[in-house]
């Protein structure tokens, strides 16, 4: 039975991560994601944040690979005017990694210890030994360390978070059929990665669609996106259109953003067992 996937999110989910490698995962895929990723959203469809926990306080209860790698910056752009990616070559031959995971950053001299989603496909790796990582500027020490004193050829280490305790599931038959995309930032050129997403869709057309919301739009719009383009915030009547029992929803954001969608998709009666996001908080 095919099946459906909406995601929900105003930084780009896992599906670009997961689509660079394979574009639809089993059933027994989607549970490694919940099982490492995602957390179930709690009783009353809301999530409390508490005191700001950094980065190994909140992943202290994952497992990670016990090999730390050197890496050395080896390309640093501009995505936006918040967020830089970094490209990082990696000499070590046996360090992997599935898509959708994410790495502990040490950096030489500063003590806290960062962590980043993996935004490269593990092809790109395999390929030509590169990882690369988007990063959002913030005062937080790694990320401010990216957008104000990393340079070409600076040397840091990775640890990969890892996805334990997934097994392949056997004799399922499940398949994710379609998936949509909600996209929304404050403006075009906030929207990463954007291009690749209009590559996918091309690629796969009416497998993958995505609809972008901008809520600050100033400057006009490219003719390649605006058929693409929604301006304003994703509202209930953009998500109700979608709620089925075979629809899976997946949010990632900040906490206020994941909040208010999860109280949304409980209004338009999605179950909870069926909304999932990421814990990066």
């Amino acid at each position: 039975m095919a099946n459906a996937s909406i995601y929900v999110g105003c930084t780009v989910p896992q599906l670009l991560r997961g689509a660079q490698s394979r574009i639809f995962p089993s059933c027994s895929a989607l549970r490694m994601l919940r099982h490492s990723a995602f957390c179930y959203c709690t009783g009353n469809g809301t999530i409390k944040s508490k005191r700001k926990m950094d980065h190994l306080e909140r992943t202290a209860n994952n497992f990670r690979q016990e090999v730390i790698t050197q890496a050395k910056v080896c390309g640093i752009t501009n995505e936006s005017e918040t967020v830089k990616r970094l490209c990082l070559a990696i000499a070590n031959k046996d360090f992997t990694f599935k898509a959708g995971q994410w790495v502990d950053f040490f950096i030489p001299g500063v003590s806290v210890v960062g962590g980043f989603s993996i935004c490269s496909s593990p092809g790109l790796l395999e390929r030509e030994g590169i990882l690369e990582l988007a990063v959002k500027h913030t005062v937080h020490p790694p990320a401010h360390w990216i957008h104000t004193e990393c340079t070409l050829d600076s040397e840091v280490a990775l640890r990969v978070g890892d996805l334990h305790g997934y097994q392949e599931g056997k004799g399922n038959r499940h398949k994710l059929g379609t998936a949509k995309l909600y996209y929304s930032a404050k403006n075009t050129s906030e929207l990463l990665f954007k291009k690749n997403i209009l590559g996918l869709m091309k690629a796969f057309p009416g497998k993958i669609t995505c609809c972008f919301h901008v809520t600050q739009q100033r400057s006009q719009i490219c003719q390649e996106l605006q058929p693409h383009i929604t301006e304003g915030r994703i509202s209930e009547k953009d998500l109700e259109k979608h709620v089925s029992n075979d629809t899976s929803w997946y949010i990632c954001g900040p906490p206020p953003m994941i909040e208010s969608m999860s109280k949304l998709l409980t209004n338009i009666g999605v179950p909870r067992n069926c909304v999932f996001f990421e814990k990066w908080w």
